[in-house]
């Protein structure tokens, strides 16, 4: 099965981690493409032969603070008309998503994608606590993603506050030593014909290849 990897953005090594996760999916039958280039995967995936789309990228419009403002010029996105309908349609029609930790943050200026996601970053209210030591439970929801699993320490950041679609019902929380209550972190539903699965976790390779979240 062929899978097509987003990928690129700031802040994570974004090579580094694709290739962990590729590595990780090769093991579930999946040969996976990574991609750098948003609008160019997406022309690609319309064409077809593609049973999965992972987003795991950094990618949106980098308004509104200061602190980015060295790297907009490179790295600012805003997905086009397009790409918006090929994505969403892949979903619609039956592909697979996965989204990988800062998909959540993605494509900033497209209300639909926190309908396909599941859930999505807020700027001025979405945040997380550095990069440490973070302890992961399962929910009471029963899913073939968590069967058998039981909770695990991870070292990553948990995102907390984002906006979640109202039908989302997460199978893994996670919760830093420095939060007051925990987060969810995973969650799996269907958008159209299509499933997605949103995993928050996976700041880097040491995360992803980790057996407890692999």
């Amino acid at each position: 099965m062929r899978n097509l990897i987003l990928s690129g953005g700031i802040r994570h090594d974004f090579a580094d981690n694709a290739a962990a996760l590729a590595g990780q999916l090769s093991s579930d039958g999946f040969e996976s493409e990574i991609e750098t280039d948003i609008e160019a995967g997406l022309a690609r995936l319309e064409r077809g032969g593609y049973a999965l789309l992972t987003v795991m990228a950094l990618r949106w419009r980098m308004e509104g603070d200061p602190k980015y403002a060295p790297d907009r010029a490179e790295w600012a996105f805003s997905l086009s008309r397009e790409g918006r309908g090929r994505l969403g349609g892949f979903v619609r029609s039956g592909g697979g998503l996965l989204g990988f930790h800062t998909a959540c943050l993605c494509f900033d200026d497209w209300d639909e994608w926190r309908d396909i996601l599941g859930g999505v970053w807020v700027w001025g209210r979405s945040w997380h606590p550095p990069l440490g030591p973070a302890a992961v439970t399962k929910t009471a929801e029963d899913h073939p993603l968590t069967a058998g699993l039981g909770g695990f320490e991870i070292v990553d950041e948990v995102y907390s506050g984002l906006s979640l679609a109202t039908d989302v019902r997460p199978l893994l929380k996670a919760r830093s030593e420095t939060m007051e209550g925990a987060e969810p972190v995973l969650w799996a539903r269907r958008y159209g014909k299509g499933r997605v699965v949103f995993d928050a976790l996976g700041h880097n390779r040491a995360s992803i290849e980790q057996p407890t979240h692999a």
